[in-house]
């Protein structure tokens, strides 16, 4: 049975090329997985397995690796008290296209190096991945990076994370010099200097004096670090006060400790994957501060039978139960299913329980990931994360749990795809691959969402950007062989109500014998904003007040079914309508003739008369796009954003170049990266993730209705 103190489960997340894959790949050098560090630029990065992220450079979908620790190093050999540290890393795309990757492996992770670039500081993936932390309640800590690199100042950026993030960041290590002289760090706790030797890949080091002018800057430094922790040790406040020399660095690490795993601090570290510098530095204060299986609070989870809160403790005795947090399809094992285990024992080979499905599952094979390998193993046992086959219908954040003792786990958030492609295979024999690939790809990514146009009889795919319907189609030609036409990219609109609205619906059809009859009054209108704050991610209030039997109670389901199925379809120009609130409070029945049914039938038609009353408006997804340009293109690029119809919302300035902020309608967006080279002779760069969804201007919205009611099949 593995110790689950020297456990360790965490992901290296952040902003587009900040250096994750770099990392990672160092963490498996120095861990003795592999014997050669590969290169993101040159494609050849252990976690970056897929052909799609070779060629582009970029991660595409998070990939698991383990490896162990000798802890603790000392001048970079091993010495009498070292222990093994087990790492289940997961090294996760910066890509916003792709976040959903980053949701799910905060969901299952215990802890996380945020990655920040010593240039660009906090950028704006690094705040939705901290978001993403925050809401998963990750403890995590701050290493930032390319400190080699031209204008790199690690102070600006642990201020960044202070104000931008609103996080208590506390520097751990100093750098030595930066850019081109950046030798090694000033461990701030030991107050000693570490310089990595080049010639061994950094794989050892030497530990070296504070240099004299660095002394002064390293005690105020300290003197920080001891006060923002000592509140966590009531016995190291006193020292503190009395004579903090007599501070031992042991309790420095466990006042750190406490106050990482408590969201309280974030520790901040420096160095330069790309150099070999500062990565195993990171790994001791992920052995540190980072807590294990645990540390952390027992699972929480619902009793299905009597939907009261349950937990499970992180304990190899207890009952099984684990959450399933990624599929994916492997062309030599089939489908595996990615699962954290939270507590009790699985055998390969043995039963679980589906919570969703309600059926018994055979995990026929238990695999450990490294990137695209498999390496079989016996059993899994709680802390642990692991693949699994053999399975029949698991799904994305489906729990699955040891059959005589159920619990649900709680699920994780899947955001709203936002822009939609019309696709259609290119030959007959294409159809029947077409429909297997794209089932295939909704299974394994749960931000890809399928329909059929009913007027055109295409298949629409929606997605998160751009850049992930493309990666879709490329991953249908070349890992599924299907050929498709594709149309352009379309923005995925929603509808909402602005007014409130009493109505009344009856529905009454008798044609001889048994008929259908409804009645049902109810007030129809948008959601409550207080509603809306306390439930995230929800679109449909549905409020009951009907008193007496006016309509029976085996009524009601049927009701609030057919406004749910109604809202897919908007009155306006079909799109989906976002928060609606139905509060039905009067209605009659018949005694022959009413059953579910009529009730359903009579919900989705008082839904379209209601909405045309209700004063239907179209919304259009805004995006928050942030552009860092070199001076001399500023005005040029402002330009064209208010010509997009952007709000431009504040101008800053990073290193030498100037930061763009503003909030812009992805309809004005598609292409923008292209114009954006174009004009500035390819030195300006942008991020765009999505904001909100806004109501769309007039003309605007005549445009999109207008086309919605005459749809066009893509042309050959």
């Amino acid at each position: 049975m593995a110790d689950l103190r020297l456990q360790r489960n965490f992901g290296i997340a952040a902003h587009i090329d900040a250096g994750k894959t770099t990392t990672t790949e160092r963490i498996l050098r120095y861990t003795g997985m592999i014997h050669k560090i590969g290169e993101v630029h040159e494609g050849a990065a252990t976690t970056d397995w897929m052909e799609q992220e070779k060629e582009r450079g970029i991660t595409i979908t998070s990939a698991a690796v383990s490896c162990q620790w000798k802890f603790p190093t000392n001048k970079g050999t091993a010495d009498a008290n070292t222990k093994n540290y087990y790492f289940n890393i997961i090294d996760t795309p910066g890509h916003v296209d792709f976040t959903v990757e980053v949701e799910r492996s905060m969901r299952v992770l215990d802890g996380l190096i945020a990655l920040f670039s010593a240039v660009d500081g906090v950028e704006p993936q690094s705040e939705t991945v901290w978001r993403q932390a925050n809401r998963y309640k990750v403890p995590r800590i701050g290493f930032v990076n390319k400190m080699d690199r031209a204008g790199a100042d690690f102070l600006m950026v642990v201020n960044q994370v202070r104000e931008m993030l609103g996080a208590k960041a506390v520097p751990l290590q100093l750098p030595i010099g930066a850019e081109d002289d950046f030798l090694g760090v000033v461990d701030l706790i030991k107050m000693k200097g570490i310089k990595w030797h080049m010639e061994t890949e950094g794989m050892t080091f030497d530990e070296i004096p504070v240099p004299a002018e660095m002394m002064e800057e390293a005690q105020h430094w300290r003197a920080q670090l001891i006060e923002a922790v000592a509140e966590y040790d009531d016995k190291l406040m006193e020292k503190f006060f009395d004579d903090p020399n007599t501070i031992t660095e042991d309790e420095v690490h466990e006042a750190i400790r406490k106050a990482t795993i408590d969201l309280s601090i974030v520790p901040m570290m420096c160095g330069s994957s790309f150099k070999n510098k500062g990565v195993q530095t990171a790994l001791d204060a992920v052995c540190r501060y980072l807590p294990s299986p645990l540390d952390i609070e027992d699972t929480p989870g619902t009793d299905p039978d009597t939907g009261l809160p349950i937990t499970r403790k992180a304990d190899p005795k207890a009952p099984f139960a684990a959450l399933a947090f990624k599929i994916m399809t492997d062309p030599y094992v089939g489908r595996l299913a990615f699962f954290r285990c939270y507590s009790g024992h699985l055998d390969a080979g043995s039963y679980v329980r589906n919570m969703r499905s309600g059926k018994n599952e055979r995990i026929s094979r238990i695999l450990k990931m490294f990137a695209n390998k498999q390496n079989p193993i016996d059993f899994i046992e709680a802390g642990d994360i692991g693949a699994a086959v053999g399975f029949k219908e698991i799904k994305t954040g489906d729990t699955l749990c040891d059959e005589d003792h159920p619990i649900v786990l709680e699920n994780m958030f899947i955001p709203e795809p936002v822009i939609s492609v019309a696709v259609e295979p290119k030959t007959q024999a294409d159809v029947d691959k077409m429909g297997m690939a794209i089932a295939k790809l909704v299974e394994e990514d749960p931000t890809l969402r399928v329909k059929t146009d009913e007027d055109t009889g295409q298949t629409i795919l929606s997605g998160m950007g751009e850049l992930h319907l493309e990666i879709i189609v490329d991953r249908m030609r070349r890992e599924f062989k299907v050929e498709v036409n594709q149309g352009n990219p379309q923005v995925a609109y929603k509808e909402a109500f602005a007014n409130t609205i009493d109505h009344r619906e009856v529905l009454k059809k008798q044609s001889g014998g048994r008929g259908k009859f409804a009645d049902i009054q109810f007030e129809f209108g948008p959601a409550d904003k207080e509603w809306l704050t306390e439930n995230p991610g929800k679109h449909f209030q549905f409020k009951n007040d009907i008193f007496g039997g006016s309509i029976p109670k085996e009524f009601h389901p049927a009701i609030q079914k057919g406004f749910e199925t109604a809202m897919s379809t908007g009155v306006l120009a079909g799109y989906p309508v976002d928060n609606m609130k139905v509060r039905i409070y009067d209605g009659s029945f018949h005694q022959v003739d009413s059953d579910a049914m009529s009730f359903e039938l009579c919900a989705k038609a008082g839904f379209r008369e209601a909405g045309r009353k209700a004063k239907p408006t179209l919304l259009e997804p805004i995006m928050r796009v942030e552009v860092v340009t070199p001076d001399q293109y500023m005005g040029d690029v402002t330009g064209d954003l208010n010509r997009r119809r952007g709000m431009l919302e504040g101008m800053d300035t990073r290193g030498n170049a100037q930061v763009i902020k503003a909030k812009v309608p992805l309809s004005e967006m598609f292409g923008y990266v292209t114009q954006l080279r174009s004009m500035s002779s390819g030195r300006a760069t942008s991020t765009m993730e999505f904001s909100h969804y806004s109501p769309a201007p007039n003309n605007i919205a005549e445009e999109v209705i207008a086309k919605s009611k005459g749809k066009v099949k893509i042309e050959e």
